[in-house]
């Protein structure tokens, strides 16, 4: 087998990296697409019947095209800016990207403000033409969501103002991330390897990892509570022009669920997080301690750490994927071969990890920070089913391929549950096994707390904003009151500047950047089952749900799929008690 490259390869998309001239003419290009469209737009008028169907036809060829385009910009500078945070002309791209990303977003309110002039009658009689089927569903919620918000004018000053506003204060943040660093043991740490630490077997690198990141992150929170409370407000202006009430709205219409399907599924789980208790006592127990600290919840027990190089962690999940899904094992395959994966560890690059598509080479691209450990690899396993979820995308029209964050997060949830599973099959001994089945509890863990906090925290912070700016003690404040909550008071010491340091309460892509990972996770469990159950037939099934997530709601996907209501919460309990299968293996073993 071909030894695999830990770094990516990025100059097959565009040649020369923030340099390349390749991308600058294909800018240029995406600019004059987007004069076409917005030329196209300046003459359309809505539909009068449905035999006026050409101009509108032209336009949605016209959208695509220009989201095609953008997207592969986008996602190029991504990777750039990810791969190393003092790229200064990648900032200067990401700004243009920016800037490009408003000028079609208001295009797009002005596509969405006519077909809300459409007559009722009319425009049903439109999705049903052979031209529109395929995307009625993406049209009719456009329109939508269009009756909600401002008129055309007003919308496109507030996407305007929001690339010097609302996405500036998000990439103030990451400039400012980018300029931190830590010394530990004589060496200069990027956040993002300094956090790595806190996975440390060694408590001692762990504590210290954590104090010095607490005091890093302290230091700063002047300046982090500046960028997260400007952004917030802008997010909630907007709110208020357009007389939304509920802050859940943007974040459940994003992803497509009710807020009935989300407070069945918090619920259940806080139901379930009594079971989980013991097991924080006894993983305490198990380190030494008399309690477990915010540190130790990740720890590992037993020396599993840095037990597979990349080379043998790519082998062994191709190989696990293969079990379940041939296609997926080759999709797999084909992104180490091709060197879609920046894998390294080193300074200088931005912490945390993402897969990212580009939507007019049809490739993918994965960035991560391997360390060789149990987790590290989950962690490559859950971004190849990113990359794979995109994969089987490809041909669908593009409006269609915008699948919400919740879902995308259950293939990769699946791809890491085959892994994790595999992994404790194949333990060579029964500490070992305990100890892997210990990191698949943890995630649960994850899931149900950490996120659960994350949630609770941003409620909170936003109902606190309407009134005022919230300052930088009182935003430590509310992070230790969710976690105490979300822990169950199950542990001795808490991140109080948890708000500063994840980078997702500062993403301005979408608000709420928390349950849809619990969802994904939960929701990919029920998937789970069902390929246990239907065995080698599943793999077809398994591809038409994924490519139903950009065109249906997750109420809609999970009755045509799974024939279960996600608004009850018999679902979520059903996908708890497989959670606690791991976690009632782990206590047994351990005692």
């Amino acid at each position: 087998m071909a030894e695999y490259n830990i770094t990516w390869d990025l100059d097959s998309i565009f040649e020369g990296g923030s340099d390349s001239q390749q991308l600058r003419d294909y800018i240029k290009q995406t600019e004059r697409h987007l004069s076409e469209l917005e030329t196209l737009l300046r003459s359309f008028t809505p539909p009068r019947n449905t035999d006026q169907t050409k101009d509108l036809s032209t336009i949605l060829e016209n959208v695509q095209l220009v989201i095609k385009k953008l997207g592969e910009f986008g996602a190029y500078v991504s990777c750039l800016n990810a791969q190393d945070v003092h790229d200064v002309k990648a900032g200067a791209l990401q700004s243009k990207r920016s800037e490009l990303g408003a000028r079609l977003d208001n295009q797009l309110t002005q596509l969405d403000q006519t077909l809300v002039q459409v007559d009722d009658d009319v425009w049903k009689s439109l999705m049903n033409q052979v031209q529109f089927i395929e995307v009625s569903f993406i049209l009719n919620e456009r329109r939508q969501l269009a009756k909600d918000k401002l008129e055309v004018k007003r919308e496109s000053l507030i996407n305007d103002l929001s690339v010097d506003g609302y996405h500036a204060w998000g990439q103030m943040y990451d400039s400012l991330v980018a300029k931190l660093s830590i010394t530990m043991d004589g060496e200069t740490l990027s956040v993002g390897q300094a956090s790595n630490k806190l996975h440390s077997s060694d408590r001692r690198v762990r504590k210290e990892a954590f104090q010095k990141l607490q005091n890093t992150w302290a230091g700063e929170a002047d300046l982090f509570s500046e960028t997260l409370n400007h952004l917030s407000g802008f997010r909630l202006q907007t709110y208020k022009h357009r007389n939304w009430e509920n802050i859940l709205k943007e974040p459940l219409d994003y992803n497509r669920m009710s807020e009935q399907t989300l407070n069945a599924m918090w619920d259940t789980i806080t139901d379930y997080k009594k079971h989980y208790i013991p097991y924080m006592k006894k993983k305490a127990q198990k380190l030494g301690l008399n309690q477990l600290s915010f540190y130790d919840v990740e720890a590992p027990l037993g020396d599993t750490e840095n037990t597979m190089s990349f080379q043998e962690g790519a082998e062994f999940i191709i190989k696990q994927f293969r079990q379940f899904s041939p296609k997926m094992a080759d999709f797999a395959e084909m992104a180490f071969e091709k060197s879609w994966i920046e894998a390294e560890d080193r300074p200088g690059k931005q912490p945390g990890g993402f897969c990212t598509s580009f939507p007019d080479s049809g490739e993918t691209r994965i960035f991560m920070t391997y360390s060789g450990s149990p987790s590290s690899v989950a962690t490559l396993a859950h971004e190849l089913g990113h990359a794979y979820h995109q994969h089987v995308m490809t041909d669908l029209p593009v409006l269609n391929q915008g699948y919400a964050m919740n879902v995308a997060e259950t293939a990769s949830t699946f791809a890491e549950m085959i892994v994790a599973d595999a992994a404790v099959k194949h333990a060579a001994n029964e500490a070992e096994k305990m100890s892997l089945l210990e990191d698949k509890v943890q995630r649960s863990v994850a899931f149900f707390m950490n996120i659960h906090a994350r949630f609770l925290f941003e409620s909170r912070f936003y109902e606190e904003r309407e009134e005022s700016v919230v300052s930088a003690e009182r935003l430590n404040e509310l992070m230790i009151e969710a976690q105490k909550e979300a822990y169950v008071e199950t542990l001795d010491e808490y991140d109080p500047t948890f708000w500063a340091s994840k980078l997702h309460f500062h993403i301005t892509d979408v608000p709420f950047y928390n349950f849809p990972y619990t969802f994904g996770y939960l929701f990919s469990m029920g998937i789970y089952a069902k390929a246990l159950e239907v065995g080698a037939d599943f793999e077809n099934q398994y591809i038409a749900l994924l490519q139903d997530t950009g065109r249906m709601s997750v109420e809609e996907l999970a009755e045509k799929h799974l024939g279960v209501d996600l608004k009850k919460t018999d679902f979520w309990e059903h996908a708890l008690k497989l959670c606690l299968a791991d976690l009632n293996e782990f206590m047994e073993l351990s005692e």
